[in-house]
């Protein structure tokens, strides 16, 4: 019986997806299995040196890439070998396998790297390979991920789409015209399984360090031109993209893609300031540009461009606020759960990188295009989108960060999603009484001035900025720190304490004393109870409410006031809180104070991996409707005393410990992929395209189809 190739390489770091399943089966069909028993072993004869072999993981990998290198790339047998003697000193390395120069044969052309099978490890031993042989190429792969590199001089390794076949020249690889199609071909997030943190982490191993640049502004700028660029290609195929090096000098490359960026920045305005250039030197922007030439962004979901800023806004200033990206799948779940319709507003008023107001925008997306006979294609994509699609961005998705850097970041989503109309703003959510010194800020204005008229509109007092109309708020506070300063404290009931002092004699005939019967008054009962009201407690004990202005409160309990406020009546709303919130008997005032205004729907409590490796705060989901009971409308949430909640805790971790997602497998333990190619987080928290089991969105729908929630009608 053969033996499989799974079996060998299941307890290691190595892969086979790299490889054509008619090459598994040819190595799989080629294996004996010498000795018996506990010392049994499969082998198979070397396509190099013609005899039988061990085959450990490492092995397998080698016998595989041999097959490419003759079969798909056409090197004949003749010019490889196999354990190479590099020589440094008196210490003698071998490399994994090395091509021979077609016209020196005993000079080595292109190395190869398995031995590490991890990227950075790999990397540096290709490196030293290369440099002590003088290979102008190397190549390392651990059978799923795979890199090639250009050996320009001894500290310049540059990333190559590709290593020559025997037929060609490395020019002209590096000479090769893309269209989108190309490019949509060579991707390496697909054939590399590479990320774009990744492919940061090594340019900031290489070159970023040094540079002497901000790494956020440099890596932005970059990221903004190639989105432009890919955009631009795929509204006209046969377009080249220019965000390549077609063997252009270093000063050539970095004029072409300062021209580039400067047509990014003429559509999509106020991202950048004006007239502002890269300020990479060309030879650090040549290391950069061959590094992402072959990565496409544009794609079905936002995961490649989100955790690449997640890691650069982290690195600044994010962390420090105690504000994370929330996972995408977690925004999924929520989005899910309150179904946005087309016609109605919706808002993130902690947008961050705007991950709540994009992935709202994707689910509304797919009902318009359902509704026009459209197939759904990929959201976050190049495709113009039908003009309902963007009438919906540009005029019902706002959001609002304190955060200029991930304000920038929300802006170019948006911007790309609404084709170049956006309603992301600069603003501290917290603090509006002092939104009136940045509206009349001519820079400002410039910048936010479309999106700052339209949410204006939907101010229900014309003369104030607290109270809004949306009728969808989703939002991911930030948890750390406290709010202290008295003067945006002064504008938050929840920025109180109550407390009932007993007093001395009353006149059981006084007109002003209510009967508590067998409960206190509530927090917000209190709050606004008349300063000369008394309460007659259950024991008999007369007592006045006593109002205290707190000197400091959460930013999270705050926000949670301050979304209630951008609701209209009927209007919903999902925000993350730290899971205490629901449980600190020191937050029995929150708690009364969310059931006096709105109808507490669901709690989902995440699980304690989720925001790893930020944070290790276990958090929870609450969804509210806000009462309403205007007859006039018809109420969208009619008060009510006593009605179910829906609860709801998440079993799978979707992350390890250290914070990297777990994918899920299929039945034969590759990989689970959905429709477009990408790997699916192992969560339970929805079905993902009906390939996974139901989860918690599902099971509330059905609930809220049950309660007759407005929503879900």
């Amino acid at each position: 019986m053969t033996q499989k190739l799974q079996e060998i390489i299941k307890d290691s770091a190595y892969n086979l997806s790299q490889f054509k399943p008619e090459q598994i089966s040819a190595l799989e069909s080629a294996i004996s299995i010498k000795g018996s028993g506990t010392k049994a072993a499969p082998y198979v004869t070397c396509l190099m040196r013609g005899k039988p072999i061990k085959l450990t993981p490492e092995e397998t990998i080698r016998q595989l890439y041999l097959m490419v290198l003759r079969d798909d790339l056409g090197y004949p047998v003749s010019r490889m070998a196999v354990e190479y003697e590099v020589t440094f000193g008196r210490e003698k390395k071998r490399a994994d396998i090395c091509i021979f120069d077609k016209d020196k044969t005993n000079t080595p052309y292109i190395l190869v790297e398995l031995k590490k099978p991890k990227l950075k490890d790999g990397k540096e031993q290709l490196k030293s390979y290369c440099n002590a042989t003088g290979a102008p190429m190397g190549v390392w792969t651990n059978g799923q991920q795979i890199s090639y590199y250009h050996r320009r001089d001894p500290n310049y390794f540059e990333d190559i789409p590709a290593i020559p076949s025997a037929h060609e020249k490395l020019s002209d690889i590096l000479s090769e015209r893309w269209t989108i199609d190309d490019l949509i071909k060579l991707d390496k997030l697909v054939n590399e399984k590479k990320s774009l943190k990744d492919l940061i982490l090594e340019m900031e191993d290489e070159v970023l360090a040094n540079a002497g640049v901000d790494v956020f502004e440099e890596m932005f700028k970059l990221i903004f031109t190639k989105l432009y660029d890919e955009l631009e290609g795929g509204r006209d195929k046969k377009r080249h993209l220019v965000f390549k090096n077609y063997g252009d000098t270093e000063t050539e490359l970095k004029a072409k893609i300062q021209d580039l960026f400067d047509k990014a920045c003429a559509k999509w305005e106020g991202v950048f300031p004006e007239n502002v250039k890269i300020d990479l030197t060309p030879s650090h922007l040549a290391v950069c540009v061959s590094s992402l030439e072959k990565v496409k962004l544009f794609n079905s979901n936002l995961e490649v461009v989100d955790e690449a800023f997640e890691y650069l806004i982290n690195k600044s200033s994010k962390g420090e606020k105690g504000q994370y990206f929330t996972p995408r799948y977690v925004i999924d779940m929520c989005v899910k759960m309150l179904n946005p319709q087309a016609h109605e507003t919706l808002i993130d008023t902690a947008a961050g990188s705007c991950g709540f107001p994009v992935h709202g925008i994707f689910y509304v997306w797919e009902q318009i295009m359902k509704e026009e006979g459209l197939a759904k294609s990929h959201l976050f994509t190049t495709d113009k989108k039908p003009a309902r699609c963007e009438d919906y961005v540009r005029d019902k998705v706002f959001a609002i960060d304190f955060d200029e850097k991930a304000v920038r970041v929300g802006r170019t989503l948006n911007l790309i999603a609404g084709d170049g109309q956006t309603n992301v703003l600069h603003l501290n959510t917290l603090d509006y009484e002092r939104w009136d010194e940045k509206t009349s800020d001519e820079t400002w204005i410039d910048i936010y001035g479309e999106g700052w008229k339209k949410l204006r509109k939907l101010r229900l007092d014309k003369t104030s900025n607290r109270d809004f109309g949306f009728d969808v708020l989703m939002a991911n506070p930030p948890f750390a720190g406290d709010i202290k300063e008295t003067r945006i404290l002064a504008k938050y009931d929840l920025a109180r304490s109550v407390r009932l002092d007993k007093i001395g004699k009353v006149d059981p005939k006084d007109k002003n004393i209510v009967t508590a019967h067998d409960r206190a008054p509530s927090f917000t009962e209190a709050l606004h109870a008349s300063h000369e009201v008394i309460y007659q407690m259950a024991d008999g004990t007369y007592r006045k409410v006593k109002v205290k202005n707190q000197n400091k409160v959460g930013r999270d309990i705050l926000f949670i006031e301050r979304n209630l406020n951008f609701l209209k009546p009927g209007g919903r709303m999902a925000v993350v809180l730290p899971q205490g919130r629901f449980n600190n008997a020191s937050d029995k005032d929150l708690r009364e104070y969310l059931a006096a205004h709105c109808r507490i729907l669901a709690v989902v409590g995440l699980h304690g991996n989720v925001f790893k490796p930020h944070t290790g705060t276990k958090t929870s989901v609450l969804f509210v409707q806000k009462w309403n009971d205007d007859s006039k409308a018809g109420p969208l949430c009619p008060r009510v005393d006593d009605y179910p909640i829906f609860f709801a805790t998440m079993r799978e971790p979707s992350k390890d410990n250290s914070g990297d997602k777990i994918y899920r497998q299929g039945p034969d333990g590759s990989p689970l992929l959905d429709s477009h190619g990408h790997l699916i987080v192992k969560h339970d928290l929805f079905n993902h395209d009906g390939l996974t089991e139901d989860g918690i969105a599902d099971a509330f729908i059905e609930f809220a189809k049950k309660e007759g929630l407005s929503f879900f009608l």
